[in-house]
């Protein structure tokens, strides 16, 4: 069922999944034998993608009783997702957007739904959707995913929920590999300017943005990466935002194998914003003759 739908800017489609989703929230009867073949086929990898895809809302929205079996597929919901969600990365796709779309607005934003589960897996699964909102481009919707975030224990020496989801983000940009999604990341960094975080916290915030912006191991970032990183490190933290440069030019220069690159890269920036401030003072000067003649 390939009918293209528009979601937030973003292309996606109708998927047999999302059919089958709501399939079996009005009929759960039919789900029981589908549900036995997952079970028989727990230690198989796709099992829980499966599960994931097809009873996401079934669990939440499906009056059950608190038993093992609810305690396993709670688990295999937030195992199936984060692999899920780790194939669109791969493949810098939203393919399954509407699976995180529903984990974040109807249960993570719904307390009623979300202690449906246990409060580990609570915890799992808002840990899961901080590494991943930034992806599914629903950064409108952090705010209220961070009041609606849930206090769990042992968080004190952690910080807030503000604290939790940095930490999170911070770990996942550095697991990234596909450089379209890492710039994407990065350029999605400027929502959290204004956040209240911990020292520590703004500290590994930065330590993670800095390491995106030298040339060489271990990250090996591109020249687009690095630039990107200089741009989000400049938003966040301003103060400071001319030493850093300084230091990072002079640790460039003791790397003479990097100059040739730098200096082209130089000349040819220089001569592109050149010519164009001599077309835009060609046209706004053809748009000043052009006025004059009118008149």
């Amino acid at each position: 069922m390939d009918e293209d739908v528009q979601n937030d800017g973003i292309g996606s489609c109708l998927c047999f999944y999302d059919v089958l989703a709501n399939h079996y929230v009005h009929m759960p009867d039919n789900s029981e034998s589908v549900r036995n073949l997952i079970v028989q086929l727990w230690s198989q990898s796709f099992a829980s993608h499966i599960f994931a895809l097809l009873f996401h809302k079934w669990l939440f929205e499906v009056p059950l009783e608190i038993s093992e079996a609810h305690l396993r597929y709670a688990s295999a919901l937030v195992q199936g997702a984060t692999n899920i969600f780790w194939l669109d990365i791969q493949t810098n796709s939203r393919h399954f957007l509407s699976l995180f779309r529903y984990l974040l607005e109807d249960v993570a934003m719904v307390p009623m739904k979300l202690s449906k589960i246990p409060v580990q897996t609570q915890r799992d699964l808002c840990l899961l959707l901080s590494r991943f909102i930034f992806f599914y481009n629903l950064v409108d919707k952090l705010e209220s995913f961070l009041k609606h975030f849930p206090v769990f224990p042992n968080t004190l020496f952690v910080g807030g929920p503000s604290d939790i989801f940095v930490i999170e983000l911070t770990d996942q940009l550095q697991k990234l590999k596909v450089e379209p999604v890492l710039l994407h990341y990065l350029s999605q960094t400027r929502a959290l300017k204004g956040l209240e975080l911990r020292m520590s916290t703004s500290t590994r915030l930065k330590a993670c943005l800095y390491s995106f912006t030298s040339p060489g191991g271990p990250m090996y970032p591109t020249r687009s990466v690095r630039h990107a990183a200089w741009d989000a490190l400049d938003l966040l933290f301003p103060v400071g935002q001319y030493p850093r440069h300084l230091i990072s030019l002079f640790f460039r220069l003791l790397y003479p194998w990097y100059w040739p690159s730098s200096c082209w890269n130089f000349i040819k920036s220089c001569v592109t914003a050149l010519f164009y401030s001599m077309v835009r003072l060609i046209f706004s000067s053809w748009e000043k003759v052009w006025k004059s003649k009118n008149h």
